[in-house]
């Protein structure tokens, strides 16, 4: 049975949360029929629980608490009781209303209401959205997205040969309905439910034996940013979205070190340069007052996606099934094979682990940087390349 009491900031924020799975439910003393919802995942939601003049009962959501006052709350309950006493039935209107919104306008809402506030990841969202769900959902009325249709399109990329993808656009889908949910601008989330592709960890690297196809391919690429772009992403295994949008500014060249104020993880990374970084950097470094290492066309200012560079280097190469986000793998493997330890390791490429975490934090940069100079030193040996210049195969560009 639901606990009536007089609605207070204090007492709402005193309530406990359920067990999992359990959703509470608590009534207004002053505003009839007004209800408070708390699940388990300690999210608050206002609604107006009534009965037509059918008899048929309606729950109208009004929004998340403390977005919504309780004041608010109060006012829109008063608002859609007057409505009933009419005639209307507010519920009707309010689904009607919502059923006419397209999936492409509810995704727009919630990036810009939502995700651009609470992920690092919003702009791989957009990315998802665009590459896999809009030509196939974006024109559909949200009440015309059902489970069987969400499953369609998760078998259909998955068939196309991208189980891993088809399982991240699944939970961008499902974000987005419960984010919908949660606001009040939907009640059913159409992507609960469907089973998952297997994952398993990606261990893609690098081999002793593809690292002097690699590296010549680099060198002939045409596009020296892209060039320079892929370099500099194995030298540091910095992750990508760091390394599109890295600053001169950033750079401290007498220390070698590369600073990220904010990476996936949510914290700041102080990257060791190792002396062939150093000399990519300097060969890039502009006379002018440019921001962006790599700088792009995009309003953003940076470059922002090198697969057809990436692309044509691995065809230069001969290489398969080799990713961006592999170059990062393979500095850390390679600092394995030349014994650098897990917590070295993990420092370097800022993984974040509730185990090492105490150990990371008592490493000083100096392991790091040893161990990252011997990895690179093993890999172009494996390469057969004495020089940091044999590397990239550029001089140092003339203004």
């Amino acid at each position: 049975m639901a606990i009536k009491f007089n609605f207070t900031k204090a007492d709402i924020e005193a309530l406990p949360i359920p067990v999992h799975g359990k959703r509470d439910t608590y009534l207004d003393t002053k505003a009839n029929g007004l209800q408070l919802r708390v699940s388990h995942t300690g999210v608050k939601t206002f609604s107006v629980y009534r009965r037509i003049k059918c008899g048929d009962a309606e729950r109208v959501t009004l929004g998340r608490f403390p977005d919504i006052t309780i004041d608010q709350a109060r006012r829109k309950t008063m608002e859609i009781s007057l409505s009933i006493s009419e005639g209307h039935n507010p519920a009707e209107v309010k689904r009607g209303t919502k059923a006419e919104m397209l999936f492409r306008d509810l995704f727009a809402e919630y990036i810009e209401r939502h995700a651009i506030f609470n992920k690092k990841t919003w702009t791989e969202d957009k990315e998802k959205y665009q590459n896999h769900i809009d030509k196939i959902l974006g024109g559909r009325k949200i009440s015309a997205i059902d489970r069987s249709a969400v499953s369609l399109l998760h078998g259909s990329i998955t068939k196309n040969g991208h189980p891993i993808a088809a399982n991240r656009v699944l939970a961008l889908i499902s974000s987005v309905f419960g984010w919908a949910i949660s606001v009040g601008l939907w009640e059913v989330n159409p992507a609960l439910g469907i089973r998952r592709n297997k994952e398993k960890s990606r261990d893609r690297f690098i081999q002793g034996d593809e690292l002097p196809r690699f590296f010549q391919a680099v060198a002939d690429e045409p596009n020296e940013t892209v060039r320079d772009y892929v370099l500099i992403s194995l030298l540091t295994g910095a992750r990508r979205s760091n390394v599109c949008s890295m600053r001169w500014q950033d750079i401290n060249f007498d220390r070698a070190e590369w600073r990220i104020e904010e990476t996936k993880n949510g914290t700041p990374q102080t990257v060791a340069l190792s002396p062939e970084a150093i000399h990519v950097l300097l060969n890039r470094k502009p006379s002018d007052q440019s921001v962006f290492v790599f700088p792009g066309t995009g309003k953003n200012g940076h470059l922002a996606e090198p697969r057809k560079g990436w692309t044509r280097i691995l065809k230069r190469a001969g290489i398969d099934n080799l990713r961006i986000h592999d170059l990062r793998r393979t500095l850390g493997s390679w600092q394995a094979k030349t014994g650098a330890s897990l917590a070295i390791i993990g420092k370097s490429l800022n993984h974040k682990h509730q185990n090492t975490t105490a150990i990371y934090a008592r490493l000083d940069l100096d392991p790091v940087r040893d161990s990252i100079n011997t990895a690179t030193s093993a890999m172009l040996s494996a390469a057969g390349l004495k020089e940091p210049a044999d590397v990239i195969n550029i001089k140092k560009k003339v203004k």
